[in-house]
């Protein structure tokens, strides 16, 4: 059986911005998380990694899906905060979110609940599996600079697609 250590090699993560901090639209960060998942499948990435928020999360997360069912062999994951996560979003958020965990390879809650951390706990629990981090960022503070700092910090490779 593989090691973490092991496993890690062949895994790449998530972080962005939900879409209201964006000023490019879905359509076109989806173009270009694509182009940069096409790019880590061909370095041997087999994984990928959603923290599941609205946005970049879920619109990478779709990808990965719609890549995998179309006959490319890679596994997604679904690093949920906590059960729940997505109870005050709208029907049409609720509606997608709910509909990647039902074809994940694999869903783990980070917190059992609801708690001041767990977003941040969630996002280094993602890093901490990785050995790639995608980023779409537009410069500001929050989770999403949070988190490629703390992939700088542990020298996971970041690509960083401004947005």
């Amino acid at each position: 059986m593989n090691s973490e250590n092991e496993k890690r090699k062949h895994r790449c993560c998530f972080t962005g911005h939900r879409p209201e901090k964006l000023i490019s639209g879905e359509k076109e960060i989806s173009a270009r998380l694509e182009k940069a998942i096409k790019t880590a499948v061909n370095d041997g990435f087999t994984v990928f990694i959603s923290g599941m928020a609205r946005g970049v999360d879920i619109w990478a997360a779709e990808i990965v899906l719609r890549l995998r069912d179309s006959g490319t062999d890679i596994k997604l994951i679904c690093a949920c905060p906590f059960d729940g996560f997505e109870q005050s979003w709208s029907e049409n958020w609720k509606r997608r979110y709910r509909s990647i965990l039902s074809s994940a390879d694999y869903v783990k809650y980070i917190c059992t609940s609801y708690n001041g951390r767990c977003f941040q706990l969630r996002n280094e629990w993602m890093v901490n599996h990785s050995a790639r981090l995608i980023a779409v960022f537009n410069g500001t503070p929050g989770g999403t600079k949070n988190t490629i700092a703390y992939a700088q910090k542990n020298m996971v490779p970041t690509i960083i697609i401004k947005a």
